[in-house]
């Protein structure tokens, strides 16, 4: 019995034929990101939620991974307000389609 192991592109919303993969990544990432620095800093999601600007249970869907009705923009804003600069680079002229990654 083979197995037969099929490499991925990196993106699993691709991987899995969504349309909207390369929004979805970014999205995914920017609240991984988002996540991460509540964890730090210890914050209950009521509090947080206070502070982003956005409702609680809003916030809980992002924190799930549940992002479709949020914004990249709102996601920005979100890091914005926990403290962090938010730079946008554009880099220069790649052949065909370029990239978005959050660093």
């Amino acid at each position: 019995m083979s197995i037969e192991i099929e490499e991925g592109t990196g993106n699993v919303y691709a991987d899995l034929g969504l349309p909207d993969a390369e929004e979805m990544l970014l999205k995914a990432q920017l609240a991984s990101r988002i996540g991460t620095l509540l964890r730090e800093k210890g914050w209950s999601q009521q509090h947080a939620a206070e502070v982003l600007g956005i409702p609680q249970p809003k916030l809980s869907m992002l924190l799930r991974g549940r992002f479709r009705g949020i914004s990249e923009a709102k996601m920005l804003e979100c890091l914005s307000r926990l403290g962090r600069d938010v730079q946008i680079v554009i880099g220069p002229e790649r052949q065909g389609h370029g990239q978005v990654h959050v660093v």
